[in-house]
């Protein structure tokens, strides 16, 4: 009976092996069909309290291990599908291919645009139409009060995010006068009391009166419809239960914790559930969701209906700010006040010189953003920091910003927050990267010295064989260089450690078959 028993436990005992012959893997798995999904609405206001006062989410705790990003693979990198793609940081893309964005080809055709359905409520109302050749645009204007803002802001930053590797809606900025417009057939619009009615022409024109116009043209945000079936926005932790794909907790993606970053730097601190999709789609006979960023006309100073406030880039609610106005009488300043902005209507409220990517948050706490571990932050600071400062002034023309001033400014502000960020993170860890074999020998980019923000760091390596089946590093003896040791089979592991501050190391692990070697892991500490 003992023996048997041992037997039963041994199994339990024994480690799992690390790698596996497909390892890295590249693409999440060939989904599985999504026959029905639940089209989900989310309350704008249950998602703020309860992400303000509630505790949402598998949170990593100060005194306990952390939780690492899953959904990743042995490289430490998202894999590319239903979330996100490799694109800029990893194939650079051209000029032109960065200002074409999510599509680029295929905007309003010509022609009359047909009115199917309206919003002539609040500041900035909008349209949902059909073009010439039979295309769904959901149209969005600028505020009164700032002309080109949001819909500068839209362009701009939809652009960023697809060539990070997100996946966003084909926006254009159009141009069209009222007799552009015609209202479809049967098409309904909420009366004073909100009960439903045939629209008719006045209610165009009073829509119009609302946004701004120059010389009778109005200027918009028109957004491709996207292919497939709306059902509602991925929340930032959890799963969606109706979805057999998704499998990770949006809490431990790597690719939401990493947000934190890309959303800092761009100041989208609306970056709320709502303002993302889910979208019902199907490729190949397999019907699957595929998740979206989108709205972005509440980034780079605009809060879409006006210019952002001040406070931007801080919590709506925090104790620890309200004791400090409390205790102080008033006479605490908070780090924000102290920002200076130039007046550009078109931008709205956006700086870099007050701007402290570790300080940064979204309008109210999210579980994603305060899961991020030093690794996360240096995969979204690896994106961010991959724009030059060419190939920004290239994305934000496409805002078609008709003051230059303004133009330069908003180029000026990426471009030096972008270099905060990069400086924020890639202390924090080791900042090496495009690792590969060249010659025999273990060849890598350092990051932060590739672009300028610190010197070149300095490293000790250490050889080791690596049983992949017990998950074990044996040293081997005087192998403290970066050739590679003299292995034909197996695995081995380069361990880097900072000569500066010890407990920041990378493992890079080899996979040798003959005289073929390959990188099949990296994993820091710090």
């Amino acid at each position: 009976m003992k023996i048997h028993l041992i037997f039963l436990l041994l199994p339990l005992a024994l480690p799992a092996q690390r790698f596996y012959g497909d390892d890295p893997l590249e693409f999440e798995p060939k989904p599985h069909n999504v026959p029905v999904a639940a089209n989900r609405k989310l309350s704008d206001y249950y998602d703020l309290f309860s992400n303000q006062f509630g505790n949402p989410g598998e949170r990593n705790k100060p005194k306990s291990p952390p939780t690492r990003a899953k959904g990743v693979s042995t490289l430490g990198e998202p894999m590319q599908g239903a979330w996100w793609r490799k694109r800029h940081y990893y194939n650079r893309m051209s000029l032109e291919q960065l200002q074409l964005g999510a599509g680029g080809t295929t905007p309003p055709a010509p022609g009359k645009w047909t009115i199917i359905s309206a919003k002539n409520e609040g500041v900035t109302p909008g349209f949902t139409v059909i073009d010439a050749n039979k295309r769904m645009f959901f149209v969005k204007f600028d505020p009164k009060s700032n002309p080109e803002m949001a819909t500068a802001a839209d362009a701009v930053t939809g652009r960023l995010f697809h060539a990070m590797g997100y996946h966003v809606p084909d926006n254009y900025i159009a141009y069209f006068t009222e007799k552009d417009l015609e209202i479809g057939k049967d098409v309904k619009i909420a009366g004073a009391l909100g009960k439903k009615r045939p629209m008719v022409w006045a209610d165009v024109e009073e829509i119009l009166r609302k946004v701004p116009q120059k010389d009778g043209r109005f200027r918009a945000t028109a957004s491709l419809a996207l292919p497939g079936k709306p059902i509602g926005p991925p929340r930032y932790f959890g799963t969606r239960a109706d979805d057999p794909n998704d499998t990770v907790p949006h809490e431990h993606r790597r690719d939401f914790r990493a947000l934190h970053v890309i959303d800092a730097w761009l100041d989208h601190d609306d970056s709320r559930a709502i303002n993302n999709i889910d979208i019902l789609v199907k490729e190949n006979g397999i019907q699957y969701v595929r998740h979206y960023q989108l709205d972005f006309g509440s980034t780079l100073g605009s809060a879409t209906e006006k210019a952002n406030s001040a406070r931007s880039g801080t919590y709506f609610f925090s104790w620890k700010e309200s004791a400090a106005q409390l205790f102080t009488l008033g006479l605490y300043v908070p780090y924000w006040a102290k920002a200076d902005y130039p007046d550009f209507p078109s931008i709205g409220k956006f700086e870099y010189k007050v701007f402290d990517p570790e300080r940064w948050v979204p309008e109210y706490p999210n579980v994603a953003f305060l899961n991020r571990l030093p690794d996360d932050e240096f995969w979204g600071a690896k994106l961010v920091t991959a724009f030059t400062d060419e190939e920004i002034k290239a994305i934000v023309a496409k805002g078609d910003l008709t003051d230059p001033k303004a133009a330069d400014w908003l180029a000026k502000c990426l471009t030096e927050r972008r270099n905060k960020i990069g400086k924020a993170y890639f202390k924090k860890v080791i900042p090496f990267d495009h690792f590969h074999i060249e010659q025999g020998q273990l060849q890598w980019t350092d990051l932060a010295a590739k672009l300028g923000y610190y010197p070149e760091t300095a490293v000790d390596i250490q050889w080791s064989a690596f049983d992949n089946a017990a998950n074990k590093k044996s040293p081997i003896s005087g192998a403290t260089s970066n050739s590679l040791p003299a292995l034909r089979d197996g695995y081995s592991c380069a361990t880097l450690t900072s000569r500066t501050k010890k407990s920041q190391t990378i493992d890079v692990f080899l996979r040798h078959s003959g005289s073929d070697t390959k990188i099949v892991g990296i994993d820091r500490t710090w």
